[in-house]
């Protein structure tokens, strides 16, 4: 018997997701700055990481739609995160980067109609 597209959907999501909110904390509080070589690549790296968290969140409980209830909590581990970075020699507190992480959201958001179309991600939104 085929296990069905939503269900690998949802049990890969609920794997990746707390790895995804591990590696993002290690990033953000080692030396190591994987600063993208531009201007404002600190910014980019934010948004496209609370992206990937926002997908994998909404992704891995797909019986709550994307809203409030999904995206605060994303909202307070950024500010976490920026709060730990005040207590790092080598690393800044930057509201900017609150933003840029409420952007990653935002824009998730703003795709899922796109996403919806996407035959396999399409899945998430099948009852």
């Amino acid at each position: 018997m085929a296990i069905p597209a939503r269900s690998i959907l949802i049990n890969v999501s609920r794997i990746l997701f707390p790895l995804a909110l591990v590696v993002s904390l290690y990033e953000a509080t080692s030396r190591s700055s994987g600063i993208l070589p531009f201007s404002n690549g600190d910014k980019v790296l934010h948004l496209l990481a609370f992206f990937t968290l926002a997908i994998l969140d909404d992704f891995a409980f797909p019986g709550r739609g994307f809203g409030l209830r999904k995206m605060l909590p994303l909202v307070f581990y950024g500010i976490l995160i920026e709060v730990i970075q005040l207590f790092l020699p080598y690393r800044s507190c930057d509201i900017t980067d609150i933003l840029a992480d409420c952007g990653g959201q935002a824009l998730y958001y703003l795709l899922i109609p796109v996403l919806k179309k996407i035959p396999i991600l399409r899945e998430r939104w099948s009852d």
